[in-house]
């Protein structure tokens, strides 16, 4: 199995942009806890323990509201139940969260990389987002992880925000590059239609930025980082030779992966590899601490034909690509003429390198989204 997801459901606060699984009351962390390790127990000598687990990964939410203790219970009882082979064991975290020995406390129980949500130092952008940080939190909560036994860890930004400018983006990116991050991942702003900002856009109160100034922002981001030998690997991922994410990266190749607490994904090929099936646990913490975690919600059958088509949404994603052979042999897909016209049309255009591999140049991977779905609709 590539890797276990570990959802921990708690947040202080709502961010306006947020579309994942969250509660803001956090009386029940503990009981959660003890809930969690139910479940973990329970899959003891199921087929999801017959594959050695390469990654964990703590997401949320927000898992730095769980103590070091919380989480090495937690891992406990992974390594319990669980054959291991870990590679990478990643818990996402908030600035206002962290402290010296949080951190110690989290390398010791196992934790190898640390996933920071920083978002933007801008405090108007901070606030627009409801975020609970400030930017002097976030600075100082930088600085404590540059200086400590974390050799790998990742700081998350935000662009194309509503009012944010090039020099905006840039003050962020030039004071994220100071601690030297092995990685960064550079998300552009997404408008879910329920979460408070896709209601704030839906009645006209917040204009989004235009296609072309979220456009401009890409490619100050891909630049910048590159020149400061931070390579982008995937739309949304940059990092140095060797820090290329683990646990995300099996994700993208459509490995096996388990997910664990309310509102979880999982995703699990058959024996005979001909359809994989993908499910999400129930989003409702009362019910998971009930016991309901047995129980899956939302099961999707997915036969070769769907699966190549999300392997293409996921490859073409990444700066690697994808192979033709690996189409072929695992999916049993083949470009149709149609879609072999567009891509030549698009290396054609600078766009794309076709071959055995295909993969999208920097401006391919700008309009990754749009290309993708002209190649899916061509099937």
């Amino acid at each position: 199995m590539s890797g276990l997801y570990i959802h921990i459901p708690f947040c202080k606060q709502a961010c306006s942009y947020c579309d994942f699984y969250f509660v803001t009351r956090q009386q029940h962390k503990q009981d959660f806890v003890d809930e969690l390790i139910r479940e973990i127990h329970a899959k003891k000598d199921s087929v999801f323990t017959e594959e050695p687990v390469r990654s964990i990964y703590f997401g949320g939410g927000t898992p730095s509201l769980l103590t070091a203790e919380q989480v090495n219970a937690i891992l406990d009882a992974i390594r319990d139940v669980f054959e291991t082979d870990l590679k990478e064991i990643t818990l996402e975290m908030n600035p206002d969260d962290v402290s010296r020995e949080y951190l110690a406390g989290l390398k010791s129980a196992g934790i190898n990389r640390a996933s920071m949500g920083v978002q933007s130092f801008n405090p108007e952008l901070l606030k627009f987002m409801n975020r609970a940080h400030t930017s002097e939190e976030a600075m100082k909560c930088l600085e404590i992880l540059e200086a400590s036994e974390f050799k790998v860890f990742t700081v998350d930004v935000i662009y194309g925000n509503p009012g944010q400018s090039l020099e905006i983006l840039e003050q962020d990116l030039d004071t994220i590059l100071k601690f030297n991050p092995p990685h960064i991942s550079a998300y552009s702003l997404t408008i879910e239609p329920q979460t408070r900002l896709g209601k704030q856009v839906k009645l006209g109160r917040i204009a989004p930025p235009e296609d072309d100034t979220v456009s401009d922002h890409f490619d100050l981001v891909v630049d910048k980082l590159a020149a400061a030998g931070i390579q982008q690997y995937e739309v949304s991922n940059y990092a140095k030779p060797g820090s290329e994410a683990v646990h995300n990266s099996n994700y993208w190749s459509h490995e096996n992966y388990l997910g664990l607490g309310p509102g979880a994904h999982s995703f699990w090929w058959n024996e005979d590899h001909t359809s994989a099936t993908r499910w999400k646990n129930r989003s409702n913490l009362n019910a998971y601490l009930n016991g309901d975690w047995k129980g899956q919600t939302e099961p999707e059958e997915l036969n070769l034909t769907d699966l190549a088509e999300e392997r293409l949404m996921l490859g073409l994603r990444t700066k690697m690509g994808l192979e033709k052979n690996e189409l072929k042999s695992t999916y049993h897909f083949e470009f149709n003429d149609r879609q072999l016209r567009y891509l030549q049309k698009l290396e054609e255009s600078g766009k794309a390198k076709t071959g055995d591999r295909i993969h999208l140049t920097k401006d391919g991977l700008k309009i990754a989204d749009s290309i993708l779905l002209d190649l899916i609709t061509m099937t």
